[in-house]
């Protein structure tokens, strides 16, 4: 069975890192691999095959040290980061997810902070994981005779079509065939809460937009709409202002709470909040953000982009879908 139109991987890192002896985290487990596109020696993923794909990672703090780990993309762009500020002796773990728009060729890697006072701490658990998959495929591009794989399972002429997969005929996927909706967006500034008095609940707003198939997220309005119904993945990830509180809801329709993060800490250090869910959704149906308003309260975000949203559909509407019931 070839690749076809798949790539996925998922890595695990057994050991430490400190800051200053190596840039990019690399890792000595690799669980998936379809597609051969992921190198756990050098820590990077090369694309293949052009695309929107979804990148998770999970790395944990060291004791007494600082974390800060940057996902790159070619090498130079920030793409999220993970960070924890506080030196303590404890240890913890920082989480981060975004989805990216890849052209061939086009690399991901982790890089961690070139300073002694940070670091990654791992073990046999282990704390630290990276994945990614091909979400949807350029469906507009031929590019079968690109690989990474260090045996070419068969000779590719240029501008061939690929070898037929079992599961997949890149030939019939088209998008009026296949629903597509997907966004992924980043904040590069802090979002502040102001007022006890203020009672209207405002979505919280984005500056970056990585990802926005369908066009079906209004980065100004900070809302998600469906246009296809069917199942649907959200992920979150929130930056803790120094000082300040924080509290994120993911809301659905007029204010409905699906999912939140909190941390009530008034402390300096800066770090950060992640939660994700599968949501059932209809046609017309909202998703957006919330933070609390209060001026006790705030979310940290800069060029780091701390502060990052994405959803996509995972399954178009079916017999499954009317799951959303509330057990005593």
């Amino acid at each position: 069975m070839t690749s076809g139109l798949r790539s996925a991987f998922s890595a695990t890192r057994s050991s430490s890192i400190l800051g200053g002896t190596q840039r990019a985290v690399t890792f000595d487990r690799l669980l998936v691999n379809i597609g051969e596109d992921f190198n756990p020696e050098t820590g990077i993923f090369r694309c293949r095959l052009p695309g929107a794909y979804y990148f998770s990672f999970t790395v944990g703090k060291f004791p007494k040290k600082m974390l800060s780990v940057m996902l790159v993309k070619n090498g130079m762009e920030v793409q999220a980061m993970a960070y924890d500020g506080y030196q303590n002796q404890g240890r913890k773990v920082q989480s981060q997810s975004v989805m990216i728009s890849l052209k061939p060729m086009d690399t991901i890697y982790l890089l961690l902070q070139e300073n002694p006072h940070y670091a990654i701490y791992s073990n046999v658990g282990p704390y630290i994981t990276f994945s990614g998959y091909l979400v949807y495929p350029d469906s507009t591009s031929s590019v079968g005779y690109l690989n990474n794989h260090l045996s070419p399972p068969g000779l590719h002429l240029p501008g061939c079509p690929p070898p037929l997969d079992a599961y997949h005929d890149w030939r019939r996927r088209t998008t009026s065939e296949e629903p597509r909706s997907a966004f992924s967006v980043a904040r590069t500034t802090s979002a502040l809460g102001e007022s006890r008095l203020r009672r209207e609940r405002e979505a919280l707003t984005f500056d970056v937009e990585y990802v926005n198939i369908g066009g079906h997220f209004n980065k100004t309005s900070g809302r998600f709409t469906c246009h296809f119904p069917g199942a649907y993945y959200f992920a979150f990830t929130v930056g803790k202002h120094p000082r300040r509180a924080v509290s994120v809801k993911l809301m659905t329709g007029r204010g409905e709470v699906r999912a939140m993060v909190f941390d009530e800490d008034m402390s300096r250090r800066r770090e950060m909040q992640s939660q994700s869910l599968l949501l059932p959704l209809k046609r017309g149906d909202s998703v957006w953000l919330y933070s609390q308003q209060d001026d006790g309260y705030a979310v940290y975000s800069n060029q780091g982009r701390y502060t990052t949203f994405s959803g996509f559909l995972v399954y178009p509407d079916g017999e499954s879908m009317n799951l959303d019931r509330t057990f005593p």
